[in-house]
């Protein structure tokens, strides 16, 4: 094996940054980034653009301005070695006589799996992985989650003010945050393919749901509805036939499900969880069935409280802003039955903090040990 050098480090990041331009088109495929490297110079680069499209590799290769032999490809993630919706990338490899792989992460895919760098390595190429196998990870933490596990990843988001309050005791709740926070959700709207709620927001704030950026993506809209009670007039619903918009429902009336159907909603009946509220596992089964790989939570404390209690929860996301508003009755982002002890709480791990105009954002993974 060759050794890793800063030139190393240096093309991988640039890779890396390629990839990033696939969030929210690519799902539930991987985000990932290719750059060509010939006698210390770019002669070729590309990321995967959307899904059912070219995949990294083979998008450096069509971009590619000279002759690749004898030069370096940098990938993100091992390049995949089977037929999908495209052909494999060890054989784009192989033909344009590539001399040297580098690598960021394996890919954890069954069909991948190392067997990529093995039939590179077994044709003579010289193979690296392990280059900012950290952040190559992370970049795609929702795919490494939903490839191994089949249910989507779910990150739990919520604005509170610094004395713990989601909204006023009147239930006013714009805006907790500033603009510069509420712009970063955005992104991450954008990046996620579902974003869901209880019928308690849809009833309090009849939320639009919708990725607010010019080159957004809208999420599916999920609605934990157990009874139906979602009005025929809110925005969600005028609106289905343009964004994709999915009701999940334990007691399905016919008629009430019909005019919704009609409206553009899909409505899923499941089993319900207490002979009341729809079954929240059962919503996630479903939605990784239907190759949904991750899940923006932007419900309310009952929402919220349900999703942690049930383990559901993977990575947590709260803007804090500087205001104090007090109120006993005013909301907090977590309800249900809580916490008996301390030393029973829910720990968050790999914690980062982030200044966001006057707000901060703490963001941290669940601790499963």
């Amino acid at each position: 094996m060759s050794e890793i050098t800063q030139r190393d480090v240096q093309y991988m990041r640039h890779a890396l940054e390629l990839a990033k331009r696939g969030a929210g088109h690519v799902s539930p495929n991987p985000m990932v980034g290719a750059v060509i490297v010939k006698d210390d110079r770019i002669i070729g680069e590309g990321w995967h653009e959307h899904i059912g499209g070219l995949h990294a590799e083979r998008n450096a290769f069509k971009n590619c301005t000279e002759d690749c032999t004898g030069a370096t490809i940098y990938v993100t993630l091992e390049p995949c070695c089977h037929w999908g919706r495209t052909p494999p990338c060890t054989d784009a490899i192989l033909e344009h006589k590539i001399a040297r792989v580098v690598v960021g992460c394996l890919d954890p895919n069954p069909l991948v799996a190392g067997k990529g760098l093995r039939i590179l390595r077994d044709a003579g190429i010289s193979c690296v992985s392990g280059v900012l196998e950290n952040e190559c990870h992370a970049v795609n933490e929702v795919f490494f989650h939903y490839i191994t596990t089949k249910t989507p990843f779910v990150v739990m988001k919520y604005a509170m003010t610094l004395d713990g309050r989601i909204a006023a005791y009147t239930g006013d709740s714009k805006w907790v945050t500033g603009e510069t926070a509420r712009l970063h959700v955005q992104e991450t709207r954008k990046r996620l393919s579902g974003i869901m709620v209880g019928i308690g927001t849809v009833l309090a704030d009849d939320p639009m749901l919708n990725c607010r950026i010019e080159t957004g993506v809208d999420p599916i809209r999920l609605i934990c509805d157990s009874q139906l009670r979602t009005p025929l007039d809110s925005q969600l619903v005028r609106t289905a036939k343009d964004i994709p918009t999915w009701i999940f429902c334990a007691h399905a009336q016919s008629d009430r499900a019909a005019a919704l159907e009609k409206a553009g909603v899909r409505v899923v009946s499941l089993p319900d969880a207490d002979g009341k509220r729809v079954d929240l596992r059962a919503v996630m089964n479903y939605l990784g069935e239907q190759q949904v790989d991750s899940v923006l939570l932007e419900g309310g404390g009952t929402l919220n409280g349900e999703a942690l209690r049930l383990g559901l929860v993977h990575k947590v996301q709260a803007y804090i802003a500087p205001k104090l508003i007090g109120g006993a009755s005013a909301h907090g982002p977590v309800g249900g039955p809580g916490i008996a002890k301390m030393a029973d709480a829910l720990q968050l791990a790999d914690l980062t903090i982030t200044r966001l105009g006057e707000d901060i954002l703490i963001e941290g993974r669940i601790r499963k040990d």
